[in-house]
């Protein structure tokens, strides 16, 4: 009896101990998935769609075309628009140019030269007069109407010259600042048109591959409503969650390892870590897992061609890196 009591006070710790000599020391994966933030490209305005450049799966490249909506609206507001700011030029040409023809000019410069013959007869006559009623020999009535006719050939002269002034000069000055601001509204509306006309037709804002065509070729597109969506490799990130106990030993920069099923395992870098915890999301459907306070991370794949949104992933942590290493 008391060699079986023996037994059993050596043997039931070393069964205890058990457990802890056999368990795996492996790490043990973080769950997550891939997460892509695609982008929804659309038109800013109401149309039929004319061309569809991209394919679904296929890829572009950056600026390259995707589709193009009808233009005759656009296209025959671009041509008011440019034959309303041609008519708002011509009218400042015509307020900044001088307020006669040329022919009229011409007419007014050679009264102008009668003006000047006149008064220059008229000068001479006086001086003639004046000599005379000196002599005595004319009377005093001769002098004062050589007087007044050079006075009247003067007066003349002035009036022609004054006309010629005046039909020289531009508009009015508020006349001429309105047509100035004529052109420039038009000028505006006529770039307004041109954007508008331009925006018809919609380039990939970055290149990537084309995951789905919401509309077909001669469809009407509501304003604002996407006709593609294009994924950036760029865009692709790994999401996965670290429970709190462990949070602190990673950090930004650090190297991790994803594996997924029936894929090769590939390597990215942390770029984001969650500053508040969350209840593990319900798409981790494990119980265990379920019930643990978490924070999101995300991290940059080093071959983003190779992952795709939506995969479950599993993650292990590489050695840390920079100053918190």
């Amino acid at each position: 009896m008391k060699r079986i009591v023996f037994i059993v006070l050596i043997a039931g710790p070393a069964l205890a101990a058990l457990p802890f000599f056999l368990r795996d020391e492996a790490p043990r994966p973080y769950q997550g998935w891939v997460e892509a933030d695609t982008l929804f490209i659309g038109a800013e305005s109401v149309g039929r769609l004319a061309a569809v450049d991209v394919e679904e799966g296929g890829t572009v490249a950056a600026d390259a075309p995707l589709f193009r909506l009808d233009t005759e609206n656009e296209e025959a507001a671009v041509s008011a628009a440019r034959a309303a700011l041609a008519r708002s030029e011509a009218e400042l040409d015509l307020a900044e140019a001088a307020q006669k023809r040329p022919e009229e000019i011409d007419v007014l410069r050679a009264s102008e030269r009668e003006a000047v013959a006149q008064l220059e007869l008229s000068k001479q006559e006086l001086a003639r007069t004046r000599s005379l009623v000196a002599k005595g020999t004319a009377t005093q009535a001769s002098l004062d109407v050589a007087v007044a006719t050079e006075a009247a050939n003067r007066a003349s002269l002035d009036s022609a010259r004054s006309q010629i002034t005046l039909a020289t000069l531009p508009a009015r000055e508020q006349a001429v600042r309105q047509a100035r601001e004529s052109v420039e509204a038009a000028k505006a509306e006529f770039a307004s048109a041109e954007a508008a006309l331009a925006k018809r037709a919609v380039s990939a804002p970055a290149a990537g591959s084309i995951e789905r065509l919401y509309y077909r070729l001669g469809e009407v597109v509501p304003a604002g409503r996407p006709i593609v969506a294009l994924l950036p490799p760029e865009n692709i990130r790994i999401r996965f969650f670290v429970p709190e106990t462990e949070i602190a030993r990673l950090s930004l920069g650090q190297p991790i390892r994803v594996t997924c099923d029936a894929c090769e395992p590939s390597d990215a870098r942390i770029s984001f870590i969650a500053m508040e915890a969350e209840f593990t999301p319900p798409v981790i459907y494990s119980m265990e897992e379920r019930a643990k306070l978490v924070y999101r991370v995300d991290a940059i794949p080093a071959e983003p061609a190779k992952l795709r949104p939506g995969q479950p992933v599993d993650v292990l942590p590489g050695p840390r890196t920079g100053a918190g290493s």
